[in-house]
């Protein structure tokens, strides 16, 4: 029996860990072919070989997705190993918070950079193989819809405190989904945002006594909270818990579908009923 993503490529970003990682294994279980990318060689390798395992075909592409020659190298991974460009997922990203008076430069252009500029520019290195693909397909008289998920937060809806650098950056995704829903449409490319609430992840792990931290770029970046905030986030939703990388991969996998062809420029809050603001 086909699948609902048979033949279609994938590239999603962040994808060796966490959310990414659960949305490059639900989409390659429903056929696609995945381009992974991780900061580190063994992340991506790990999840390309997990795919494989499970019969599908996944391809490493390794690197830091604010690296200015990243977009190009990402989308030439996809184009000469699979010939085409179908589902592109934006998803790399990560938190590094602190009240305004506190914020350095730094940490406000460590967080647009990689939420706001990299896909920027994976799209605009996508966009003119998106047009030829999208010709080619109108003179045979076929129709061939492609999406684009860009991945955002509640923090960018609401705002959040502590989070003006990732608020600000998130918030600015929504606005470049509008916009290239308007400007893409006659490609037939769908664009969407994911909006996650508290998922769990090793960025969000309840972590007691010191706190943990995760090299990123060579930064050492502090992750985890504390079980009493998760206690209290948790008691806020109404579902009653925090979400599972694999119930944020749903999520996306909702704007990949044949049945979202005629949904574009939207955003999907996936926070078990919680919003911010």
């Amino acid at each position: 029996m086909m699948k609902t993503l048979d033949g279609k490529v994938a590239l999603i970003t962040g994808s060796g860990r966490g959310i990414g990682r659960a949305i490059a294994l639900k989409l390659a279980s429903h056929g696609a072919r995945v381009v992974v990318n991780d900061l580190d060689r063994q992340p991506a390798d790990d999840v390309v070989a997990e795919i494989q395992a499970a019969g599908g075909d996944a391809v490493a592409c390794v690197g830091s997705v604010t690296a200015t020659d990243f977009a190009e190298r990402f989308i030439k991974t996809a184009v000469d190993h699979y010939q085409g460009i179908d589902i592109i997922v934006n998803n790399a990203g990560y938190t590094w918070d602190n009240v305004i008076q506190k914020m350095s430069d730094e940490q406000w252009y460590a967080m647009l950079d990689c939420h706001l500029t990299a896909p920027f520019r994976i799209l605009r290195a996508a966009q003119p193989v998106l047009r030829a693909l999208s010709k080619a397909e109108a003179e045979a008289g076929r129709e061939v819809y492609r999406k684009v998920v860009n991945i955002s937060s509640i923090a960018g809806l609401g705002g959040n405190a502590g989070q003006a650098n990732y608020a600000v950056a998130k918030a600015g995704i929504t606005g470049m989904t509008k916009t290239l829903a308007k400007e893409w449409g006659r490609m037939k490319v769908n664009v969407n945002t994911v909006a996650y609430g508290f998922i769990r992840t090793r960025l969000t792990e309840a972590t007691a006594g010191a706190s943990a931290s995760v090299e990123i770029e060579g930064r050492e970046i502090k992750v985890g909270i504390s079980p009493e905030l998760v206690k209290i986030m948790d008691a806020q939703i109404p579902l009653g818990r925090g979400g599972t990388p694999e119930e944020a991969a749903g999520a996306v996998y909702l704007f990949c579908l044949p049945e979202s062809n005629y949904i574009s420029g939207q955003t999907l809050v996936c926070g078990g009923g919680f919003t911010l603001g």
